[in-house]
């Protein structure tokens, strides 16, 4: 089968290269890693995908979504770490936070944002995972075209676009990153898609961890639903504090997962998001997908198969939406591509 989905695409994405996180304090080597997207690119290349190439748009559309503050630090924190000289002492050549404004420390007062770069960073950022290089900011946007880009493809007419979105974004919300992400390319394009005439979207995500910053960013806007299928943050699973069931905003819905879960239990948690969709009278979707829900990722506990990624694919596509596929996780570049292909082909095959 000859796939026919196009893959918008972005050299830009390699200008994002971090080598470490810190994850308990211990510096890990990162896997959120450029060949990442050139194993995906040249899985859908050999399935005959045509490849488009992103194109800019205005920064005001990140402002649909994230706070002006938030887009300010991202687009300036590496030169002001850079003069400040943190790479020479104490010797950290990305931009890391080590102090968190939480309510615990603030109490009851209203918090200044720091001056310190170092301090800074931790207004902004939710965890020590999330390095800024000085090319992150530059690939973070190109990521966002890329997402804009294939919505525009959905809106003139096609009936899917796959973004080959790196870094990802469904972590972010309106006001801070973090999760591997920087901007959330995903609710960005919801957002664009609803502005241009979407009545109702669906934002649809199957990456193996909550997708926080949709719920997050929508969750009073009736015109966009949110649903998200993961692994169980109770079990102690990112972002742990949020995906649990009980989170209902106006129009959201959480379908945590067991560890262990496997093709039928996430299958079936599919099924229930796509009939969300359709009770929520959707339009269009929004498919933020990580593939790390797959046995062999070890980023999360979940169990599905390669099959099991086709088969959401063609369910999702039975709805016979407009589709936006935005790219999330998925860290085993021996499998990435031909799972991302898995989901386009059952997707254009329904």
């Amino acid at each position: 089968m000859r796939l026919s989905i196009p893959v918008v695409w972005s050299e830009a994405h390699r200008r994002h290269a971090p080598e470490t996180g810190v994850w308990v304090g211990v510096r890990i080597p990162a896997d959120e890693v450029p060949e990442r997207a050139e194993r995906i690119r040249r899985s859908l290349e050999d399935a005959g995908a045509p490849i488009v190439r992103a194109e800019p748009h205005a920064d005001e559309t990140l402002l649909a979504v994230h706070e002006p503050a938030l887009v300010e630090f991202l687009r300036t924190a590496w030169a002001a770490w850079s003069e400040a000289g943190y790479p020479g002492d104490p010797g950290q050549d990305e931009v890391v936070g080590y102090i968190f404004p939480t309510p615990g420390l603030l109490g009851v007062v209203d918090p200044h944002v720091p001056r310190s770069p170092a301090a800074r960073t931790g207004a902004y950022c939710f965890d020590t995972m999330t390095p800024i290089g000085p090319g992150t900011w530059e690939a973070a946007r190109a990521a966002v075209d890329c997402a804009l880009t294939a919505a525009d493809l959905v809106l003139d007419g096609a009936p899917a676009a796959y973004a080959c979105c790196r870094p990802p974004g469904h972590h972010v919300t309106s006001s801070a990153y973090g999760g591997s992400c920087y901007l959330n390319n995903a609710a960005v394009a919801a957002a664009h898609l609803r502005d241009r005439g979407v009545e109702r979207v669906a934002i649809l995500d199957l990456d193996a961890h909550h997708g926080n910053g949709a719920q997050a960013i929508f969750w009073e806007e009736e015109r966009v639903l949110t649903g998200s299928v993961h692994v169980d943050p109770g079990a102690g699973w990112f972002p742990h504090f949020l995906g649990f069931a009980d989170e209902r905003g106006v129009a959201n819905l959480n379908l945590p997962l067991a560890p262990g879960s496997g093709d039928d239990a996430w299958l079936e948690a599919v099924d229930r998001l796509a009939e969300a969709a359709h009770a929520h009278g959707s339009e269009a979707l929004v498919v933020p997908l990580g593939v790390d829900a797959h046995a062999d990722d070890p980023n999360a506990p979940l169990e599905v198969t390669g099959a099991g990624f086709r088969q959401a694919g063609l369910r999702l596509g039975a709805l016979g939406l407009p589709t936006v596929v935005v790219q999330e996780g998925g860290y085993v570049l021996e499998t990435v591509g031909s799972l991302v292909r898995a989901v386009l082909e059952g997707l254009a095959e329904a």
